[in-house]
């Protein structure tokens, strides 16, 4: 490997960094903003730059205590390794990996990697897809292994896990934080297979993460995943806060939850739990067995929009709704603009709610895949709206995937009932007229916020 003085110097910085934090967080955490602000020479991240300082510069911010409570409710070498591999290996080293090879090979290259470790399940949640898939699908150990060591060579350390429930594979996926420990692993599990030994596990390879799912509270839980899930989950939670583990919670909100997902007393509780973020996504009717009418309405997409905006000044947690934040992202982030999927079968999928490919890692290579023709069609179209708050080109642009399916030859990823293209985007196509109207009204109304006052006059 090259010897790069520049990424030498940033690393050096970075543990400058944190080794400040681990010595005085709390009089450290101001340090943080001049470091980046030193090290973002292209202003990428500059808009962020007024909160970070008032962050920094205000103990009693919520911000400044969320960060405090990483360093009192996590276990101290866990918080290390995570840290070090978020900032150090995928911020800095994957960042420039990343951009060297975008520019040399003219495609996307992803920060993070979503992939299935199986298709089985334990539980039956009601208008999920992956039944679709059966329960006998699976990367092999040594296809999980390559595929992170081709990650890692364009500049991925970032990597997830889901399924099926990829904890069924526990033992396989321990085994792979141990082989690359300068890697960041983060798993959608449904907690139910999380038990002492594994935590105990968990606290060995110190560079996993679960986001454990849950819809609500119990009855809303219960309903989508079956009876007794919800008392499963919050006993996970129990044992994850109580040996000092980081986890979060992946919440799917559709019609019949939104009120209890989006409700002030469920995050409370959640941050009483210790789960510090929340990863949100809305229902999207994929497969044989979807179910339309859990598809959230414009005005409850709203809500949401609107809730988890006003919580981000309020809650200790870290928020990211992946259909309503497209603004913080300028649109999509699939295709490996930051993102893909690899399923179980080995289909590498745009996103893991985009069940079509023209490629298998089995037979390609990421960067083969990376400049396929489906994923070349999502580089060339990406944004799909200049309206950041209708980025999915399923959800809010349908006839953008259609036309990315027609003109790539990509195919249906279901094995057994493949699903056309046209079928799947006829179920989202009224949803996404209607968002239309209340994204285009919130779109103005942030555009005349943030619009300089001579402008607004």
């Amino acid at each position: 490997m090259t010897f790069n003085m520049k990424e030498h110097v940033e690393s050096l910085g970075a543990k400058a960094v944190l080794s400040y934090l681990e010595g005085d967080p709390e009089k450290n955490i101001p340090k943080i903003v001049k470091w980046v602000k030193t090290f973002d020479r292209k202003g990428i991240y500059s808009a962020a730059y007024p909160g970070l300082v008032k962050i920094a510069s205000d103990p009693q911010n919520i911000w400044f205590q969320f960060m405090k409570s990483l360093y009192s409710d996590i276990d101290p070498e866990v918080r290390k390794r995570i840290f070090k591999n978020f900032l150090l290996h995928s911020a800095i080293q994957g960042f420039s990996k990343r951009a060297k090879n975008e520019e040399k090979y003219n495609c996307n290259v992803p920060w993070a990697i979503l992939m299935d470790p199986t298709s089985a399940c334990n539980l039956h949640c009601k208008g999920c897809w992956a039944a679709d898939y059966g329960c006998s699908m699976n990367l092999e150990t040594d296809l999980l292994d390559n595929i992170i060591k081709q990650g890692k060579e364009l500049g991925t350390y970032t990597y997830l896990f889901s399924g099926g429930e990829p904890l069924i594979r526990k033992d396989d996926i321990i085994s792979i934080c141990r082989e690359h420990d300068d890697c960041l692993f983060l798993a959608f599990t449904n907690a139910t297979l999380i038990e002492p030994a594994f935590a105990d596990k968990m606290l060995e390879v110190k560079n996993f993460v679960p986001a454990l799912s849950i819809e609500g509270f119990e009855d809303e839980t219960d309903f989508r995943r079956g009876t007794g899930t919800y008392k499963a989950v919050l006993s996970a939670m129990k044992l994850l806060k109580g040996k000092k583990l980081p986890f979060g919670i992946s919440c799917c909100y559709t019609s019949k939850n939104i009120c209890s997902i989006g409700s002030e007393e469920f995050f409370d509780f959640m941050v009483e739990m210790g789960a510090k973020f929340a990863w949100l996504f809305t229902y999207i009717p994929i497969g044989e067995k979807a179910m339309p009418e859990l598809m959230v309405s414009a005005e409850q997409r709203e809500y949401m929009y609107r809730q988890i905006r006003k919580f981000r000044k309020t809650k200790p947690i870290f928020t990211m709704d992946f259909w309503n934040d497209g603004e913080y992202v300028k649109g999509c982030i699939a295709g490996g603009r930051r993102y893909l999927h690899i399923n179980a079968n080995g289909d590498i999928e745009p996103c893991a709610f985009i069940h079509y490919a023209d490629s298998n890692i089995k037979e390609k290579t990421l960067l083969e895949a990376y400049r396929s023709p489906l994923f070349m069609q999502y580089r060339k179209n990406q944004p799909f709206n200049q309206n950041h708050l209708r980025p999915c080109p399923l959800l809010d642009n349908p006839e953008s995937l259609n036309s990315m399916v027609a003109a790539s030859g990509a195919k249906s990823t279901y094995i057994v009932k493949p699903e056309n293209v046209r079928d799947l985007t006829s179920k989202c196509r009224q949803r996404s007229v209607l968002w239309a109207d209340t994204a285009d009204r919130l779109w103005t109304e942030k555009n005349m916020q943030t619009a300089p006052s001579d402008a607004r006059r």
